[in-house]
């Protein structure tokens, strides 16, 4: 008879507290899907938190823009394709909203330069007509794979929408220009002229090059807006 007042206090027990965290979960939300903006593009993000202090996400970021830059005296204009997708474990330090987050990125950036001298122009240590250079075009990509760290809002666990925002850093390395080449009339003169040329058209690639080593973590700055269900 005691057995069965035992085990009877124990399913009282254990309904009891199942009770209890469904109300207490009854709120909450863990899955989220939204969409994110900013330096790393457009595109939707989709996350699952599995507790108060840690959950996960996944996202994607699309986007094309047109810049012009000057460098050495010739004006670029340049158009960058932003295609990278990452996933990224967050950690609430006091399980609210604010996030430390760190994960791995599939970088598919990617820029092309072009510039059109319309005047006597320096190319490396020489100076060359509009019609010797032609039309200059390059391409610049970076490492594939690569590692960001970010700080931000990521909100609670609360069912409905709710915004975000994160901060910090993708170390990709440094940018690398490839594929340097015009289509003047010295791009593929067989001379000595068109070797010399073709040897200057180099520094001006490894100038660009100095250049781009200069900013080999790129800024992290996104928004955004989800439904946490």
């Amino acid at each position: 008879m005691q057995w069965m007042v035992r085990t009877a206090a124990c399913v009282a027990a254990m309904t009891s507290a199942g009770t209890a965290l469904a109300q207490s979960t009854a709120g909450e939300g863990r899955v989220s899907l939204g969409v994110t903006a900013g330096t790393l593009g457009v595109g939707p993000e989709v996350g699952y938190r599995f507790n108060q202090q840690v959950g996960v996400r996944a996202n994607g970021g699309f986007l094309g823009i047109d810049h012009s830059f000057t460098s050495d005296g010739i004006d670029y204009r340049g158009h960058a394709k932003l295609s990278s997708g990452g996933v990224i474990v967050d950690v609430y330090p006091f399980g609210g909203g604010f996030r430390l987050s760190a994960g791995a990125r599939y970088n598919g950036n990617e820029a092309r330069v072009r510039a059109t001298p319309t005047g006597a122009t320096q190319i490396g240590d020489r100076v060359y007509t509009p019609t010797e250079i032609g039309t200059i075009t390059g391409r610049a990509d970076v490492r594939e794979f690569v590692p960001q760290l970010t700080l931000g809002y990521g909100g609670g666990l609360r069912k409905g929408l709710s915004f975000h925002i994160e901060a910090g850093a993708l170390f990709q390395g440094a940018v690398r220009i490839r594929d340097f080449t015009s289509n003047g009339t010295l791009a593929a003169d067989q001379t000595i002229a068109g070797d010399t040329y073709r040897t200057e058209l180099g520094k001006q690639r490894r100038k660009l090059q100095d250049r781009a080593d200069d900013y080999p973590v790129y800024p992290i700055l996104q928004v955004g807006l989800k439904y946490r269900f």
